[in-house]
């Protein structure tokens, strides 16, 4: 069957992705695409609950919708009456970088007379009007979801950067906690990932910690819903290392555990003021370098032809190469060969290397 004609433009575009948060904010270089092909259009993002206030502020969106695909869709009932509330709003471009059976459904219940997805898998193809090769291991993730613009004849970005715009609150609440802070560079720390597997040592990223501690600077330690005694168990080999007492603490040396306490729009603006952010390959990693925040992340499970490495001269990834690598493309709960050597074989020395220049 000969796939429908394009038209020239669209009065309403919807862009789907409700998988993790670095695969939202991924989605960014595409949507700025869409937005500068046709300047008039409505574009309405998809994304996971939880992440309304990261994107709300975004100037190229007309509206964000919370999609809550661990809750109440997952009854078939709330599903096929969310599915008419998409098709309500008369969509007539549905483009999705998710490629799961429910965001081909969803697609689907749209009824947009044009939808864009991956070819695979099967099933894909009969939910999208029009397919593209996703090409996993040759491209990195902003450049295979650009590929999705392929069917409109639009050209790829020279340049395709995600740019977070963050809330006037957000921005203010940030600039309002760093009068409190004493003057000089800040390093945070993001120890959490949902994947545990993800997750270099507390006691390693403790150690990273009391050596900012002893140059003087303040150290923030952040965490996300759920991660608190992440975040609670680094503190506790801080204090471990340092010993007892409030005199060990290094003049003019601050640490402050902010875990559980931020949104994600804070978050980001948080980690906009800082001098260097040390974490996971995670969610937030994507929300620091993407605003050209100094980053170094500790990669583990995963490397760089997955397509989720940190960009930009600013960014710094610490890694081994071993045989077992990648062992999957988001880890798991635990090392399938129990020994977790990609990640406990990453001394804190070697990510000091690149974290101690942006703090002097």
């Amino acid at each position: 069957m000969p796939k429908p004609q394009l038209p020239d433009t669209f009065r309403k575009i919807a862009v789907w992705n409700t998988a993790f948060l670095g695969d939202a904010v991924l989605t960014l270089p595409l949507i700025r695409a869409l937005k500068a092909a046709f300047p008039e259009a409505q574009i309405h993002f998809y994304v996971r609950k939880g992440y309304y206030d990261l994107f709300c502020a975004h100037p190229d969106l007309a509206a964000v919708h919370e999609v809550d695909k661990n809750g109440a869709l997952r009854k078939w009932s709330a599903f096929r009456r969310f599915g008419k509330e998409c098709a309500a709003v008369e969509f007539d471009l549905w483009i999705s970088p998710h490629k799961s059976l429910r965001s081909a459904l969803m697609a689907a219940a749209s009824k947009a007379p044009a939808r864009i997805g991956y070819d695979a898998p099967l099933y894909n193809r009969l939910a999208y009007t029009h397919t593209v090769p996703r090409q996993f291991a040759q491209l990195h993730e902003i450049e295979r979801i650009l590929q999705l613009l392929t069917p409109l004849g639009l050209a790829m970005p020279a340049r395709p950067w995600p740019v977070p715009a963050l809330p006037d609150a957000a921005r203010k609440a940030a600039a309002d906690f760093w009068e409190t802070l004493p003057p000089g560079p800040v390093l945070g720390i993001h120890p959490g990932s949902i994947w545990p597997t993800k997750r270099w040592l507390t006691e390693y990223f403790a150690d990273i910690a009391v050596r900012a501690l002893w140059l003087e600077r303040t150290v923030l330690i952040f965490a996300g819903p759920g991660e608190e005694d992440t975040a609670a168990d680094v503190m506790l080999h801080v204090a471990s290392i340092l010993g007892e007492g409030e005199e060990v603490m290094p003049p003019g040396a601050k640490i402050i555990n902010l875990a559980g306490q931020l949104s994600l729009a804070e978050l980001a603006a948080y980690f906009q003021r800082l001098s260097c952010l040390v974490c996971n390959d995670s969610g937030p990693m994507h929300l620091a370098w993407t605003q050209g925040v100094p980053v170094t992340a500790v990669f583990g499970p995963t490397v760089r032809s997955l397509g989720f490495f940190p960009r930009g001269e600013n960014s710094h990834v610490a890694e081994l190469n071993l045989p077992c690598r990648p062992c999957g493309l988001h880890g798991h709960n635990t090392c399938p060969l129990k020994h977790h050597h990609c990640m406990t074989w990453i001394r804190p020395d070697r990510v000091w290397e690149s974290v101690k220049p942006t703090l002097i």
